[in-house]
């Protein structure tokens, strides 16, 4: 875990009785300059070494600071159990796409997607060895994250899901990160360029009656982008489906704004059935000034049309001093984000508890 988000800091890359139901969420959107109905979420990582008196304290901060819920990494029976004694709402966040489970990787091999180069995520990944992704077009990945989805949403102290890598690989890195890599993605790169695979192919032919193999440049075929964002949404739905037999929430992490998001990881959010959305609007990660967290606030609720509700995640290391975090969350509100949640550094002083209750 600590790999992903080092790579994520490095890389700019990239989650009652119904707690977060539709008509809620839509209620706080329309309410969003109300001050009492600006929520705020955390994403958090459960540690085992947090004794319970420790777990206590810092889940009362949270509750002393407004927060509303938590979207744990893992799930850990005693962390929910102890968040709802503090009245906080206990969501698990789930990596969807990016699937590096060893008994996975030595069973099924071939659910793992291809890069136009040939590459499979399963003994060949982009980037950094986590990047493990799944090929959405395979016959038995779509059943094989549902089950997955379902054994989460079946606990009974799980108040909803919040799916995260929920996407293809990167086809391009945010430009300042291409020395790094020692590379240069001006165009899209066959090794990061995803999927390729024989099922994708196929479902691709089917859908569509082209052979992506005799179009001349794969990358630029508008069908076939396209298609790849209909893959991703067909699996998001899919959960979201189950999700209502459980009566609980689905939510999802994703790329900051919808263009952003289908140029660089064939993410097409705003198609998705979900109740909100949490874009990681790490204004740091892309070398942009604090402003632009409003401009990306709002292109994401001009394409949502009231769709859902819009979250925006924010970073707090990316911010320089608390008077910084303050005029991104007033900038997430004034553009219409129905809150926002925050990682890293949650651990929470009172000048941070004070912040944030003055501004809800």
């Amino acid at each position: 875990m600590t790999n992903r988000r080092n790579f994520l800091k490095t890389a700019g890359l990239s989650l009652a009785a119904l707690p977060l139901n539709n008509s809620k969420l839509l209620a706080t959107t329309k309410a969003s300059t109300a001050p009492l109905n600006f929520d705020i979420w955390l994403w958090m990582r459960p540690s085992g070494n947090e004794s319970e008196s420790q777990l206590k304290e810092r889940f009362s901060h949270y509750r002393d600071a407004g927060v509303r819920g938590i979207f744990f990494e893992d799930y850990s029976k005693r962390h929910f159990q102890l968040a709802k004694e503090y009245g906080l709402e206990t969501h698990r966040w789930m990596w969807t796409m990016n699937r590096g489970e060893k008994d996975l990787l030595e069973k099924h091999p071939e659910y793992y997607a291809v890069s136009r180069s040939g590459k499979s995520c399963a003994d060949n990944p982009p980037y950094v060895n986590y990047y493990r992704f799944l090929c959405p077009s395979h016959p038995d990945v779509p059943k094989y994250l549902e089950e997955k989805a379902r054994e989460q949403l079946a606990k009974e102290d799980v108040d909803g899901l919040h799916l995260d890598y929920i996407r293809y690989p990167d086809v391009v890195l945010p430009v300042n990160l291409w020395q790094n890599y020692n590379l240069d993605q001006s165009t899209e790169l066959p090794d990061y360029d995803f999927c390729y695979s024989k099922f994708s192919k196929a479902a691709f032919l089917k859908e569509t009656g082209i052979d992506i193999d005799k179009v001349e440049r794969p990358e630029q075929s508008l069908s076939w982008r396209s298609f790849r964002y209909g893959q991703i949404t067909k699996i998001v739905n899919r959960i979201c489906d189950a999700a209502l037999e459980y009566e609980k929430p689905v939510t999802a992490a994703v790329f900051p704004t919808p263009d952003l998001a289908r140029r660089i990881v064939r993410q097409d959010w705003p198609s998705w059935n979900l109740t909100a959305v949490f874009p990681m609007i790490y204004h740091g990660f892309y070398k942009e000034p604090i402003h632009w967290i409003g401009t990306a606030v709002a292109e994401g609720v001009n394409s949502l049309q009231g769709k859902y509700p819009l979250f925006a995640g924010l970073y707090i290391p990316d911010f320089k001093n608390k008077e910084e975090l303050k005029q991104g969350i007033i900038l997430a509100k004034k553009n219409g984000a129905a809150g926002v949640s925050l990682f890293g550094e949650t651990d929470f002083d009172s000048s941070t508890i004070a912040l944030l209750k003055s501004l809800r």
